[in-house]
């Protein structure tokens, strides 16, 4: 899909009132893309269209009505009329919760997931859940409830895994942005293989409740929620939203001095014979942000081994 300079999701909400865009037009552009590409990258698995627009003549109406400024609402409903989709993990009410899963192929969630009800509550419209690898512990998006993604950009080609079908859809531009999770690169994957953004957060600071499977014991400290946007810039506005109260925790607005932040390289895991090897191509653009960062910024990168 060809790239083109658009307004930004966090945007869109008071485009609406003061530009006279009806939120019914944008949701129905993002309808009609969704049912154009996704015969063939199949990513999304379950929609709410009709939903989905109905939610949209809602927020026309109430922004006919006038009775908020655009302050108020940039501050309330960020996101308002903004289209966004979730990973088929996560519950969105109405709508399948398997993972992919065939013995949970009949479980339909009842609510919303934590993070999906916070975007919902700052004015986003989700338009249905994507595909992800079987009980998410895989780098292809690939089940046998609902078969495999394939990249927009050559269909040959795999979206990566776990969250691969949100990645797959956002790069298509079915959708703005989306609800991800990641554990050992489920979001991180799939934004490098449809050249799209995402971000794993610390551990603890997006609420998991809500996704199946969910985290216990030691892996409370590696699953993470966080979100999948098609501009970077949006990370940080989604992740405000998505993680709530919690989002007090870290200090999101302060700028970043990146001399003094520590960073670490790992170019292959050892030479596992159960692992594919990392190609060449990656390996010398990873120096060479190693050599940027060290050069430009006087960082000393610290490279990492795995220890047997």
């Amino acid at each position: 899909p060809r790239r083109r300079r658009r307004r930004h999701p966090h945007h869109w909400g008071p485009t609406c009132s003061r530009e006279k865009v009806k939120c019914i037009e944008v949701i129905q552009a993002y309808i009609n893309r969704i049912r154009a590409i996704n015969p063939i990258v199949n990513a999304i698995v379950a929609e709410r269209f009709e939903n989905a627009l109905a939610e949209a003549q809602q927020v026309d109406n109430w922004l006919a009505e006038g009775s908020e400024d655009e302050k108020t609402l940039e501050e309330t409903v960020p996101f308002l009329g903004v289209p966004f989709t979730v990973k088929e993990a996560f519950s969105l009410e109405g709508l399948p919760n398997s993972s992919g899963l065939v013995n949970r192929k009949n479980v339909i969630a009842t609510t919303d997931a934590v993070v999906v009800a916070n975007l919902r509550k700052a004015g986003a419209i989700p338009l249905g859940v994507t595909n992800c690898s079987e009980l998410c512990m895989w780098y292809e998006s690939n089940n046998k409830l609902y078969g495999i993604t394939r990249n927009p950009y050559s269909v040959d080609r795999i979206v990566g895994g776990s969250s691969g079908g949100e990645a797959c859809i956002i790069a298509a531009a079915g959708s703005l942005m989306g609800v991800g999770s990641d554990i050992g690169g489920s979001i991180r994957m799939p934004a490098f293989f449809n050249g799209v953004f995402g971000h794993k957060p610390s551990a603890g600071l997006v609420p998991n409740n809500g996704q199946f499977p969910n985290a216990e014991h030691q892996r409370i400290d590696f699953l993470c929620t966080g979100p999948i946007c098609r501009y970077a810039e949006d990370l940080i506005p989604m992740l405000k939203v998505m993680a709530g109260p919690n989002i007090s925790k870290i200090k999101v607005d302060e700028k970043v001095s990146i001399s003094k932040m520590k960073f670490y390289s790992m170019e292959h895991d050892g030479g596992s014979p159960f692992l594919s090897r990392v190609d060449k191509e990656l390996t010398d653009v990873q120096r060479k942000v190693v050599d940027f960062l060290e050069i430009q910024y006087g960082v000393q990168v610290q490279h990492v081994q795995i220890h047997k």
